[in-house]
C-alpha cells in the first residue's frame, strides 16, 4: 500500500512544497522515530526525497486509481 499525504503548510520551504498538493510518502521508519516525512518535493533533484516535519502534512486515502496515476508519474 502507498501512502500520501496533503501539505498543510510550507511556510519554511515555500519554493520545495505547495500547499493543497498531494505528495507521496517515501518510507522511512527512522525518519518517523522523529516525526519527520521523508517527501520527494517540487525539487525533484533528489529521488531519495527530502525530509520534513510531519506537521506539514495531513495524511490521505485516495481511490486506487489515483494512487496508480501518481505512481506512474513518480517513475517517469
Amino acid at each position: 500500500m502507498n501512502r500520501f499525504v496533503i501539505c498543510i503548510d510550507n511556510t519554511s520551504n515555500p519554493a520545495s512544497l505547495i500547499v493543497g498538493k498531494v505528495y507521496r510518502v517515501l518510507a522511512d521508519a527512522q525518519a518517523e522515530q522523529y516525526a519527520l516525512l521523508r517527501i520527494v518535493d517540487e525539487d525533484a533533484s533528489e529521488p531519495d526525497g527530502y525530509l520534513y516535519p510531519a506537521s506539514m502534512f495531513a495524511p490521505v486515502e485516495l481511490p486506487e486509481a489515483a494512487e496508480r496515476v501518481l505512481m506512474a508519474a513518480a517513475d517517469d
